[in-house]
């Protein structure tokens, strides 16, 4: 692990560290040095059980929202690196819900990136989601104004050395709410599976490998930049058949009396997402493994974007990077992700 020694003897606190991808982050950090890993949630049987699950003296748990600033500069008092991972996620609900979506994707968030500069924090990691690329729906929107927020904590007059960035990525396979526990619960009931629409598609990404770059950028982020990783992209009904081909035996599945059903669009959904616009392409730099966006100011100072940008990293072609013109991963690919995830 390129980040391994990063973390030794720090203190790191991790928001919504009970979700799918912060207790991910949680479980990798436990396993290097750190002096203390710390478990910020409102979830308090969710803390219980990954205490129970982790036996670690390293792990500390607090029960906390992030709407609460007063809490989060307590909590941030003493950290090295807090990864924030606390967000309301869910686009049908955020909808229905948008003040909701404000106040903790938004005004959470400020409290935070706030706390943290009070606080004196080392690194801030906020994590978001290609649903702010271009949003058309409440929580695509709350998360891009998330990542404004962090990017622009960088120039904040207060700020003594925080270093605030982003990473932004797609859908995490098997992350609480996401589509394949939906299949799973469906295939596990011999209820039909239930698609949106034949024709879409999204990024995926497995829960460790969204882990992995979230803490390989914590380890190299300088301020202001947004990382992305380059993933693979799949139609959603390709993923339904595999999953009826690798699985519906094993619960004895009728696939003849479940068709996949085509339910239509969910409200706030797009037929494909966004990872990279054709104007953030301007100001990206790219390797093998992921994009970095800067803001357009930082790329127009040659010293600056030189000092900044890590070793390996050249000008990206200007391009909008999206699951729709991706390579789509085949069946059979599709198919080892499974393997993956289930073996």
């Amino acid at each position: 692990m390129k980040y391994a020694d990063f973390f030794e003897n720090k203190v790191v606190l991790v928001t919504g560290g009970v979700g799918s991808i912060g207790s991910e982050i949680v479980k990798k950090l436990v396993k290097l040095s750190p002096k203390a890993v710390i478990v910020y949630d409102n979830n308090e049987t969710g803390l219980f059980d990954l205490q129970q699950e982790l036996k670690s003296d390293r792990v500390k748990l607090i029960v906390g929202d992030i709407r609460d600033r007063d809490r989060l500069v307590t909590a941030f008092t003493g950290v090295d690196i807090v990864f924030h991972a606390a967000a309301l996620k869910h686009v049908p609900l955020c909808e229905y819900n948008p003040y909701e979506a404000v106040k903790t994707n938004i005004v959470g968030t400020q409290n935070v990136l706030d706390a943290a500069i009070l606080d004196k924090v080392s690194k801030v990691i906020i994590i978001s989601t290609d649903k702010a690329v271009n949003p058309i729906n409440t929580m695509g929107a709350s998360k891009y104004l998330a990542e404004r927020l962090t990017i622009a904590a960088n120039n904040n007059p207060q700020n003594n050395g925080t270093v605030f960035s982003v990473v932004r990525f797609g859908n995490v396979l098997n992350s609480r709410g996401s589509i394949i526990p939906i299949f799973m619960n469906q295939l596990q009931n011999n209820l039909p599976l239930t698609i949106t629409d034949e024709k879409m598609t999204r990024f995926v990404m497995t829960i460790p490998e969204a882990a992995e770059l979230v803490m390989h950028a914590c380890a190299i982020a300088t301020g202001k930049e947004i990382y992305i990783l380059k993933m693979p992209a799949l139609k959603i009904i390709d993923l339904a058949e595999v999953m009826l081909d690798k699985l519906a035996a094993k619960y004895s599945y009728n696939r003849e009396k479940n068709p996949i059903q085509n339910i239509g669009i969910r409200i706030g959904e797009k037929l494909y997402e966004e990872l990279l616009t054709l104007q953030e392409s301007a100001y990206s730099f790219e390797d093998d493994d992921m994009f970095i966006v800067y803001p357009p100011d930082v790329v127009a100072d040659d010293a600056l974007i030189k000092q900044k940008l890590p070793a390996g990293f050249t000008k990206c072609k200007i391009s909008d990077y999206s699951s729709k013109n991706a390579v789509q991963l085949s069946l059979s690919e599709i198919g080892e992700y499974i393997e993956k995830i289930f073996r």
